[in-house]
């Protein structure tokens, strides 16, 4: 098995719902068949979305790059960052660090053209949407990307930054319609590509046609280094 390794921290409560999920999701009958993890967790890091739209000049990848290429003296041998805003700076990280780094952006392409999806939401913060991680990517494979209307997309800041990230409880009918106006306009499946929107997703029902990306990060991770159950070859939700 792989020793991997995990670049936390962004937030916090991601990366142990990535941890969570890895476990979860690992074919193992004993304590010593589940997966090698070295996590570091590192809140310090400056804000990845600010300073991807100009708001901070606080560059957030030489703080990331010590704290991967400590995993990698640990003996790392792949690392996962459960913080999508973060693959942004994924080719400087992996040029520094000198190890493979997983790339849940690709990793959600392949699933969604392997699934014969053609068109997604995708509901994620202004870094992400503004540097077009999803959508450059997703073009390639023949993907569509709808994102949302300004004010929506106020609505999702919202609630990854003043409810998820501020610990505090989500305005679950709000995410519900912004979801629906995705939906509404084509969308056959709705991203979670934020990993605070994946604890949306862990907390609440969600209803058919969502996909959660750093739940697509953590099978690729179990693939790479483990076995993984074969209820977690599908990870789209469906009708209750």
């Amino acid at each position: 098995m792989k020793k991997l390794g995990v670049l936390g921290g962004l937030g916090p409560m991601a990366s142990v719902y990535f941890l969570q999920l890895i476990v979860e999701m690992t074919q193992a009958g004993t304590d010593q068949e589940h997966i090698e993890i070295l996590l570091h967790s590192v809140p310090q890091v400056p804000d990845r979305t600010r300073y991807i739209l100009g708001q901070s000049g606080d560059d957030p990848v030489p703080q990331m790059v010590e704290a991967g290429k400590g995993l990698v003296a640990q003996g790392a041998q792949l690392l996962a960052i459960p913080c999508i805003t973060a693959h942004y700076f994924q080719e400087r990280l992996e040029s520094r660090i000198g190890v493979p780094i997983l790339n849940a952006v690709e990793e959600t392409a392949l699933y969604l053209r392997q699934a014969g999806i053609g068109h997604v939401g995708v509901l994620a913060t202004d870094g992400t949407l503004s540097s077009r991680l999803f959508q450059t990517c997703f073009e390639k494979h023949g993907i569509e990307c709808v994102t949302p209307d300004k004010q929506d997309q106020r609505a999702v800041m919202h609630l990854i930054y003043d409810n998820v990230k501020a610990g505090k409880p989500v305005e679950y009918p709000l995410f519900e319609a912004v979801s629906e106006q995705l939906f509404a306009r084509g969308a056959q499946v709705n991203l979670l590509g934020c990993t605070e929107l994946s604890l949306i997703g862990r907390d609440h029902g969600l209803g058919p046609g969502f996909l959660d990306v750093l739940e697509v990060l953590a099978r690729k991770a179990v693939l790479c280094c483990g076995r993984l159950k074969e209820e977690y070859k599908n990870l789209i939700t469906e009708a209750k």
